[in-house]
């Protein structure tokens, strides 16, 4: 029989129908407060921070004091509270508890999200991203053009945001429909292949950088599972756009700036030689930014993992390993080697790149300060024990799945992907610390990640990015990318459940 998930740490004292009654009162809760955040993005149209943040004091001012001691206790019994903390934890107002979870999380994630926002921005500017783009065209050919733009997105998308990714993107997938005449459509869809992929499964984005934090997961092992299981869904996600675009034809039409679109597309297959190479700088150098990190991370923990199984020891070599694979230390270390790039960017933008770059991540770090800020006041409100009792008998396996249909149920209602996935793995967070469950938590977040592809559409900004960018109608778009993010996010959705069942206890 495969393992049950339940039985998660409640205090003593409390009767089955104590427990029921509290499970009760915070479903309630979790009902409000997502509405709340339904409404706040469909009808009023409020920023993200501030609808993350008033759903997170929401919750914090609805959850009663049994909540509250259930959760503190949880936490004196697991060592990681005092006594004396969780008295105090009790006793302080819900704005003082959100406003401690905010800044809990932003010291987890600030660093992190601004540095690779400086890392992106570099590799933009300073034609680096082109240089990786080019360098895979070269070795593919015309022939496997889109395998090509699926590789450069993902990797690029690893420090970049889609939705520049896809600005970066498109000019090469229209000079590629010129060229050839066809397949316009399968050239689009490879970029949401590589690029929307990594964007949801692949620390920093602020997305999977959350869903870990929340989830309890350390960097490192998001970073391989993230690599992993979506290059593989990028693989399967292609063949889904070869389908789809034998069954949709787009038009190449033009767009509202034609002259400047010619000219960008233009610049984005520039002639090979010297010349065109001069003042971009090598695959080595570009690449470095991204793959220095990854590395640095990747090493840190599995050295980690050897140390502390037996397998590896050496003296010191604790201490160096946990150095080494530190986030912070990592990011720090590839925005290092991106600000070298900064000679390739044109003189006029030079000065002000890291200035712009901080200011578009500090949107980023408040947003997902506030969205875990308010997992937080979930947690604290019961919302473990809740979970436990509705899935008191679901296999463990099963979670998978039901992880994918919360995240996606939230992601088609109101559109943020990010949003989505905080959301979602706030209220789930609590299966990542059962005992019984029979995977690595990793494979939790990696199917919230991939329940936040389905479905794009009107409600999705992105869905109005592809479409502009592309010349699409909103009835060519709700029949192209709608169906690939559904191909997109049942792919991932089957090789993370494949990955849990062959490597269950991934570290």
């Amino acid at each position: 029989m495969p393992p049950m998930i339940g039985n998660i740490l409640a205090p003593s004292g409390l009767t089955a129908q104590d427990t029921a009654s509290l499970s009760m009162n915070v479903w309630w809760v979790v009902g409000i407060s997502v509405l709340i955040v339904l409404i706040s993005v469909l009808v009023f149209r409020l920023h993200a921070f501030l609808t993350l943040l008033l759903a997170g004091l929401l919750v914090a001012s609805l959850s009663t004091s049994a909540n509250l001691n259930r959760y503190a206790q949880a936490k004196v019994s697991e060592g990681k509270m005092s006594e004396a903390a969780a008295i105090s934890f009790v006793s302080q107002s819900p704005p003082s508890r959100l406003a401690t979870s905010f800044g809990e999380t932003a010291g987890k994630i600030g660093i992190l999200i601004a540095l690779a926002s400086v890392i992106g921005q570099c590799l933009l500017e300073s034609g680096a991203a082109s240089t990786i783009v080019d360098s895979i065209l070269k070795i593919t050919g015309q022939r496997r053009a889109p395998e090509a733009l699926s590789a450069s997105s993902f990797v690029i998308g690893i420090p970049v945001y889609f939705d520049t990714v896809f600005y970066l993107m498109v000019p090469l997938a229209r000079s590629l429909r010129r060229r050839l005449g066809k397949d316009y459509v399968l050239f689009l869809m490879a970029i949401m292949a590589g690029g929307s992929i990594a964007h949801s499964l692949v620390p920093p984005t602020p997305g999977p950088l959350q869903v870990a934090e929340i989830i309890g997961v350390d960097i490192g092992t998001m970073m391989i599972a993230g690599l992993a299981i979506g290059g593989c869904s990028s693989v399967f996600s292609l063949m889904a756009a070869r389908v789809i675009n034998r069954l949709v034809d787009v038009p190449l039409r033009p767009l509202s700036d034609s002259d400047a679109t010619n000219e960008s597309e233009s610049r984005a297959m520039p002639p090979q030689g010297e010349a065109a190479d001069a003042s971009r700088p090598s695959l080595i150098a570009s690449i470095l930014p991204i793959v220095i990190p990854v590395a640095m991370i990747g090493t840190g923990s599995v050295g980690g993992y050897l140390i502390q199984s037996g397998s590896l020891d050496l003296a010191g070599a604790a201490s160096w390993m946990r150095t080494l694979g530190d986030k912070n230390i990592a990011i720090s270390v590839g925005a290092a080697f991106a600000m070298s790039l900064i000679r390739y960017c044109p003189a006029s933008t030079r000065k002000s790149l890291v200035n712009r770059s901080l200011s578009s991540a500090g949107n980023i770090i408040l947003i997902t300060s506030a969205g875990g800020a308010f997992g937080a006041m979930l947690y604290q409100a019961g919302i473990a024990a809740a979970i436990a009792d509705l899935t008191g008998d679901l296999p463990g396996l099963l979670l998978l799945p039901l992880a994918f249909l919360v995240t996606a149920s939230i992601r088609t209602l109101q559109g943020s992907a990010t949003i989505a996935m905080i959301t979602a793995a706030g209220v789930l967070q609590a299966f990542a610390h059962a005992e019984s469950l029979p995977f690595h938590p990793v494979y939790l977040a990696m199917a919230i990640g991939a329940g936040s592809k389905p479905i794009s559409w009107m409600t999705d900004s992105g869905f109005w990015v592809i479409t502009r960018m592309s010349g699409m109608t909103e009835s060519e778009g709700l029949r192209v990318i709608a169906p690939m993010t559904i191909a997109m996010g049942f792919s991932a959705l089957f090789f993370t459940m494949v990955f849990a069942f062959l490597f269950p206890g991934v570290s």
